[in-house]
């Protein structure tokens, strides 16, 4: 009888701990809140199906929010979410770059001459490929003159112009095309190259103006 009793005692105190220990969990313990369709709030210890559909705060037991987890989102919105994402950190991507791109400029040339003059020699190069160009075409031209005139001479003989002499003028022809194209295309680099570089000088100045601010000089 006495260890019935001993035996009832214990487990009676193991009972009352156990409801004590879920007690103080529960109390202890994070809730969550969260707001349905119709704007109403609600609360509880477990996350629910709905907490995850609409959104939830993590709650601590003093009553501040931990954290906040938005709403499931739908295949779309976690579409159109990732591609908003990605196309932040290109632009951040490209600010950074910016940022690189104009230190660089401003550690390679000390001073608006040193830019000036680098700028200059690039234009010099693009003239002298362009003075090539100009030569070849006119060799060509003289050549395929000179091809026209041997056909012109058959003609006024009332030969025939022999099919050699045709093929070389009709293959001369493209290669004075093609010059004339490489030399329309270098003009047309040289022109970009000038507004680039005076682009690039107003931004250089902009540089040194700001550079010479924050040092408050």
């Amino acid at each position: 009888m006495r260890r019935l009793v001993l035996i009832a005692s214990i487990t009676l105190s193991l009972g009352l701990a156990g409801q004590a220990a879920a007690e103080q969990t529960t109390s202890s313990g994070i809730h969550y809140r969260w707001v349905d369709a119709s704007g109403l709030p609600h609360y509880s210890d477990g996350l629910t199906n709905d907490a995850v559909k609409y959104g939830y705060d993590v709650i601590s037991v003093n009553g501040m929010v931990i954290q906040h987890v938005g709403r499931a989102l739908s295949p779309s919105e976690r579409a159109a979410a990732d591609k908003q994402a990605a196309e932040e950190a290109a632009k951040q991507h490209a600010i950074e770059a910016r940022k690189r791109a104009d230190m660089d400029l401003l550690n390679t040339y000390p001073d608006e001459d040193a830019l000036k003059t680098e700028q200059q020699q690039i234009l010099e190069n693009l003239d002298d490929q362009m003075s090539t160009t100009r030569a070849n075409l006119h060799s060509q031209d003289a050549a395929l003159t000179d091809l026209l005139n041997r056909a012109a001479d058959n003609e006024r003989a009332k030969q025939p112009v022999p099919k050699f002499l045709t093929d070389q003028i009709s293959a001369e022809r493209n290669v004075v095309a093609n010059e004339r194209a490489l030399l329309q295309r270098q003009k047309e680099s040289r022109d970009a190259t000038v507004q680039q570089q005076a682009q690039e000088l107003q931004h250089y100045r902009e540089l040194k103006a700001a550079q010479k601010e924050d040092r408050g000089y």
